[in-house]
C-alpha cells in the first residue's frame, strides 16, 4: 500500500520522482497513491512511449484521465492534451498512443452509482467567473465530488477555508502557495477531510482540483 491513510496529508512533486516499469512494455508510471500493486484504489502519473499499448482491462469502479501532454487514445478515439476522461464503472477499453503521452490517471475510485461517461476539451470549454478573480471550468460533479480546472490569476490570494471531504490538487502550469508550502508545476496534493489552508499565487497559476471525494 503507498499513501493509502486518507487523514494523512500528502504532497509529492512528481517531477522528481523516478518511473516506474508497469506490466506493459513502453509505459511506466509515478505510483502516487496505491491500494495494491495491480488493483485496487489507484492514482498515478503514466507515461506511455510512442507506440506503446495496455491490452484490454476492465474498470470495475471506473477510470479518470487527464491528459497531460502528447495524445492518448483507446479504441473509442484519440484524445489530445487537455483532454479530460471517465470511463465509468463497468466499462472497458484497450488504451494506447502512437505518439506517445503522459495522463494523470485515478482508477477505481467512483461512487458505484456514478454512471456518466465524461468527455471534455479543456483547450475549448468555456472558462467561467469564480470567487474573486479566480476562473473556474467544471468537469464533473456527483453527489459532493466536484472536479475542475481552476484559472488563478497572478498575485490573487483566495480566502480561507476548510475541506468538507478532502481536496485533490495537480498543479498543471505556475506555482500553488498556501500557508503550509510552495507547489512548482506538477505537484500533487491531497489534503484530508476537514483540512484547512489560505491558498494563493505569485504568478498565473492553472490547477486541477478535486473536493469532496474521501472518507
Amino acid at each position: 500500500m503507498l499513501n493509502m491513510d486518507f487523514d494523512q496529508r500528502v504532497v509529492i512533486e512528481t517531477a522528481s520522482q523516478d518511473w516506474v516499469a508497469s506490466p506493459a512494455a513502453g509505459v511506466w508510471r509515478k505510483p502516487l497513491e496505491r491500494e495494491a500493486k495491480e488493483s485496487g484504489h489507484t492514482t498515478s502519473i503514466v507515461r506511455y512511449e510512442p507506440g506503446s499499448a495496455f491490452s484490454t482491462h476492465p474498470h470495475p469502479l471506473g477510470e479518470e484521465i487527464l491528459v497531460l501532454d502528447g495524445v492518448f487514445s483507446d479504441e473509442h478515439g484519440d484524445y489530445p492534451a487537455g483532454t479530460y476522461l471517465r470511463n465509468p464503472p463497468g466499462s472497458d477499453h484497450a488504451p494506447f498512443s502512437k505518439e506517445g503521452c503522459t495522463i494523470l490517471v485515478k482508477l477505481n475510485q467512483f461512487n458505484p452509482q456514478d454512471k456518466t461517461e465524461v468527455r471534455v476539451n479543456t483547450n475549448t470549454a468555456d472558462w467561467l467567473p469564480g470567487i474573486g478573480k479566480l476562473e473556474v471550468m467544471p468537469l464533473h460533479n456527483f453527489e459532493g465530488e466536484n472536479v475542475a480546472l481552476v484559472k488563478w490569476p497572478a498575485g490573487e490570494v483566495f480566502q480561507p477555508h476548510t475541506h468538507f471531504g478532502g481536496e485533490e490538487i495537480l498543479v498543471l502550469s505556475g506555482t500553488f502557495q498556501d500557508e503550509y508550502g510552495s507547489y512548482p508545476t506538477g505537484c500533487w496534493l491531497r489534503s484530508p477531510h476537514m483540512s484547512n489552508h489560505f491558498p494563493r499565487v505569485e504568478e498565473e497559476t492553472v490547477i486541477w482540483v478535486k473536493t469532496g471525494h474521501l472518507p
